[in-house]
């Protein structure tokens, strides 16, 4: 499993709370996640996906707070937005009624991940990071798709994604 991040080469630095490093170790800790759900299910099935995926999503959302702004690549129509934990687990790894289109994302055979940031800007304890993310999968192929986080870092240290926006690139 191969987990890259990329410092942005502009940076923004309004104040020092939150740190470029802690936001890459986000980004790296959110593609350790993906590539953690996809090896579940390869070697324990569904229900093995399902634990590691809300285990994912308890420790790297922030939806224990309220809502997230999550806006999935491959979800569409009335199901494009997910600001609910459940509605994160189901474009993950699919299976629940309410979603119906799901089909799990990271069930797919991932097999490295990394973000390329393109700009990271800083801002007391909150950093937003827009680029790209590269999944490569098991057969070698690479999907790129366009992505916007938000980070939050509460008073015990950690960091949470507040938003996350993932699109393929536009092809004109």
């Amino acid at each position: 499993m191969a987990l890259q991040a990329q410092a942005a080469p502009n940076v923004q630095v309004l104040d020092g709370n939150i740190t470029v490093s802690e936001v890459i170790a986000a980004q790296k800790g959110w593609c350790q996640g993906l590539l953690k759900i996809s090896a579940a299910y390869a070697s324990g099935g569904f229900a093995k996906a399902k634990s590691t995926a809300e285990t994912v999503i308890d420790q790297g959302y922030a939806y224990q707070y309220g809502p997230v702004a999550f806006r999935p690549t491959l979800a569409s129509g009335s199901q494009t937005f997910r600001a609910t934990r459940a509605g994160a687990l189901a474009y993950f790894v699919g299976g629940d009624p309410a979603f119906p289109n799901d089909k799990g994302f990271a069930l797919k055979p991932w097999r490295s991940c990394e973000a390329i940031n393109q700009v990271i800007q800083l801002s007391g304890s909150y950093a937003t990071s827009m680029g790209n993310v590269s999944f490569k999968n098991a057969d070698g192929k690479t999907t790129t798709v366009d992505k916007t986080w938000a980070f939050m870092k509460e008073s015990d240290g950690s960091i949470r994604i507040v938003l996350h926006h993932s699109s393929l690139p536009f092809e004109g």
